[in-house]
């Protein structure tokens, strides 16, 4: 049938298509993973260095207290600045666009990559510190719109596929500055600056290549009404010159949203038909950060260290811990749309959490059993594949999905908010639970990760192959209201679609 001909071309991933999502993930997502782990190898020469500047201006040494202070303020300015760019996220896609904000977002890149570059140099750790809220401002910004303009860029059978691109290349920046971090690569006290001030590569390619793509063809008809572009948009992202289905599903969103009107967040929080929404992107991202994910990472050299590898050794191991994660997150791209978003993700969390069950266990009976420790790396293994397979990768695209144009950068600045909100709240208090339960911090986590599971198990449906307006409808009995179609009624097609749907 013609129908069958017409929707052929649309699952093909076009050359524009993919190589403006590698642009946007490799210039913005690749630095949020990279400014994650980039002061975990160099640490001590950074706090070395905080000390000989404090003894120079001060003529007496650094007290250990204020160095600790320092250093976690180095480490935590970092999910704060994400916090505070999420916040700019809706004023700034609405403003700008998708991907002029992309652009916009590289002067929180680029300034910070030089002042930590020259912060040696200049003899001050101030400057450090500010570069960090400032770089994670750029990966506030970046986490949130990367997904957003890659969501809307993509036909409705890639989504997910590429939906988790940008947390590939989170893990592969992640992967990176392990790498860099290595000893007698740039992990010493002659190469710090420069690995720091690395994270401004990415950000001048993506200056140079990307303004030669696309911008959002939903931002241009939607919120622009500047349907001539959005055409050309979509022409070039599909390869071919016939998209006026997608055009109409577009118009039919315009047309449902100009009956409900645009959303800020304050209006959003108090939308009845988007609540169910709501609550589940804020359920998945407080999952996503608190199931101790970051926690895991910040842990496991110390687990490495108690299970017997050698000092010099730990280096490797995390960098290979590292590349398993980069290798599921490359899985989870190909299995996304076999299996859709709601299995991995309830996948995910149920090994996240056997994973902390199974590593208390194994932290607790270390000292007495000779082979124990070698189940604790193998439970560090499993949760980073548990959490790389679902829980890091599908909230985003999940988030992308569940919005309509209008509430979209308002969603995704809420959903931001909370993961760096959270983010935040480990860095800090894990020391602290470390200290005070020691292996039965993981227990926490388990009851995070199992909260989260029977969350998505009992109101998160599956979104996979659905238009933006058939999982709004998907919702809708759930937040017990009608959607609005303006004066359009929705085509036979659609409605049949919607059927099915419900």
């Amino acid at each position: 049938s013609s129908g069958e001909e017409r929707d052929f071309p649309e699952q093909r991933l076009t050359l524009v298509l993919a190589l403006a999502t590698l642009v946007s993930a490799f210039g913005s997502s690749f630095q949020y993973g990279y400014n994650v782990a980039v002061i975990n190898s160099p640490a001590e020469f950074m706090q070395q260095f905080y000390a000989a500047t404090h003894l120079e201006r001060h003529g007496r040494p650094m007290e250990d207290n204020l160095l600790t202070l320092l250093w976690s303020l180095s480490v935590s300015m970092y999910p704060l600045g994400g916090f505070f760019g999420s916040l700019m996220v809706a004023p700034l896609v609405n403003k700008l666009g998708r991907k002029g904000t992309l652009l916009f977002n590289n002067i929180f890149s680029i300034v910070p990559a030089v002042m930590m570059g020259v912060s040696e140099i200049a003899m001050s750790y101030e400057i450090i510190i500010a570069a960090r809220f400032l770089v994670g401002i750029c990966a506030g910004l970046s986490s949130n719109v990367v997904p957003m303009y890659l969501g809307e860029l993509a036909p409705k059978n890639l989504r997910g596929a590429l939906g988790i691109v940008p947390q590939l290349f989170i893990t592969i920046g992640i992967l990176c500055a392990q790498v860099l971090g290595i000893r007698h690569i740039l992990g010493n006290s002659t190469g710090w600056t420069l690995m720091l001030g690395l994270t401004a590569i990415p950000a001048a390619l993506e200056l140079l290549v990307l303004p030669f793509f696309p911008e959002s063809p939903r931002y241009m008809l939607i919120q622009r009404g500047d349907e001539k572009t959005a055409q050309k948009a979509l022409q070039r992202l599909r390869g071919w010159d016939d998209v006026e289905e997608e055009l109409s599903e577009m118009r039919l969103e315009d047309q449902s949203e100009k009956a409900e009107g645009r959303l800020s967040v304050l209006s959003l929080l108090s939308q009845r038909s988007l609540r169910w929404q709501l609550v589940s992107i804020v359920v998945m991202n407080m999952g996503q950060q608190l199931s101790g994910v970051n926690a895991i990472y910040y842990y496991a050299n110390s687990i490495y260290a108690s299970a017997g590898v050698k000092l010099d050794d730990i280096q490797y191991v995390t960098v290979g811990t590292g590349a398993v994660n980069v290798f599921m997150t490359i899985a989870a791209v190909f299995i996304v749309e076999a299996s859709g978003r709601r299995l991995l993700l309830l996948c995910g969390f149920g090994i996240c959490c056997a994973a902390c069950v199974l590593l208390t266990v194994a932290l607790s009976l270390q000292d007495s059993v000779a082979w124990m420790p070698y189940i604790s790396i193998t439970c560090v293994i499993v949760y980073v594949i548990g959490h790389a397979i679902g829980p890091s990768p599908i909230p985003y695209v999940v988030t992308t999905e569940m919005f309509r144009q209008s509430a979209r950068p308002a969603a995704f600045m809420v959903a931001g908010s909370v993961h760096w909100l959270s983010n935040f709240t480990v860095g800090l208090v894990f020391p602290f639970m470390e200290r005070g339960l020691g292996a039965y911090s993981f227990i926490v986590f388990c009851v995070v990760c199992l909260l989260t599971l029977v969350y998505i198990w009992l109101v998160v449906p599956e979104t996979k192959n659905k238009t933006f307006l058939e999982i709004c409808q998907m919702f809708a009995s759930r937040n017990k209201v009608e959607i609005k179609l303006g004066d359009g009624e929705l085509p036979l097609k659609e409605r049949s679609a919607l059927a099915t749907a419900l």
